[in-house]
């Protein structure tokens, strides 16, 4: 019996560390009680904006015919990116590229698509995004390159290579000497989604060719604007995080020490070890 009464109070204790845990969380995240912080709209150069905050980068561009919008964040943001983009121009948003197809960056697809705004994105995004049964799947998807030609200038949308995804899409602005990187450059340290195409690997040899473009400035997918030394840097670290790898696949170090010497080195939290890790180990070996 007093085994009995302990084992009941032992069970409240853990429910209750529980609740309180997942109060805390709660509160901490928004929970309704403290709303998240409003979406940040920075001047990058001559027509060209930034909304930074809550999801991936979306860049502004205008024209006198109206703008073309790079990524659009999660659905719960569309009105806040629009209240964003009427505060520096009173023209309609005319085109939406999505750089990849992750949800934190074609979350406003549909509500998009249904205010009859025109979508492209790269063939294997569209791909993926029909393959995972995602809403706000675009109409329009390009091959190797494309350009989006509104109100005398213009917007180039290439595909390099694989690196965080097989779909990504680097989106050059040539008369502001801009560049949008998607999750190409996102963080101190990538992550590489192996399921849906990904390949440390390539990556690598992608930046590569994202760095021969003429380009001064770097909307990265999340985090601050760059120069184009600030990718350089990226690439190098990259190179670094391959080396490092490898060195210690060939050390025969088993998947655990890797994941922690992956966090310990390169910063690799939850969503690296479960996105990329395996796919990495087995493209390396």
């Amino acid at each position: 019996m007093e085994h009995m009464n302990s084992l009941v109070l032992l069970r409240l204790a853990c429910a209750s560390l529980a609740l309180g845990g997942a109060w805390t969380a709660f509160t901490q995240q928004g929970g309704g009680l403290q709303p998240p912080p409003p979406l940040a709209l920075q001047k990058v150069a001559d027509d060209l904006y930034n909304i930074e905050g809550g999801g991936g980068n979306v860049a502004v561009y205008l024209t006198s015919e109206g703008a073309i919008v790079i990524d659009n964040k999660f659905d719960r943001h569309h009105d806040e990116i629009l209240a964003n983009i009427r505060k520096i121009t009173d023209k309609p948003v005319k085109y939406v590229i999505n750089t990849h197809h992750h949800g934190d960056h074609s979350g406003g697809n549909a509500k998009m698509l249904a205010a009859g705004y025109e979508i492209l994105l790269h063939k294997n995004a569209r791909a993926n995004m029909l393959a995972a049964k995602m809403p706000g799947v675009p109409r329009v998807a390009f091959a190797g390159e494309a350009v989006v030609a509104l109100g005398g200038k213009e917007v180039h949308l290439l595909h390099l290579g694989r690196g965080h995804t097989n779909g990504d899409a680097v989106v050059l602005f040539p008369a502001q000497r801009a560049i949008h990187m998607g999750d190409l450059m996102a963080g101190a340290t990538p992550l590489i989604d192996y399921a849906n195409g990904g390949s440390l690997l390539a990556f690598t040899k992608t930046l590569d060719a994202a760095l021969q473009l003429d380009f001064d400035t770097v909307i990265p997918g999340h985090g601050a604007v760059q120069t184009k030394a600030g990718l350089r840097a990226y690439r190098d670290n990259l190179g670094k995080l391959q080396a490092a790898a490898q060195a210690q696949i060939r050390m025969g170090k088993s998947k655990e020490e890797i994941a922690k010497f992956m966090t310990a080195n390169f910063g690799w939290g939850p969503g690296q070890q479960r996105m990329s890790l395996d796919g990495m180990l087995a493209e390396l070996k």
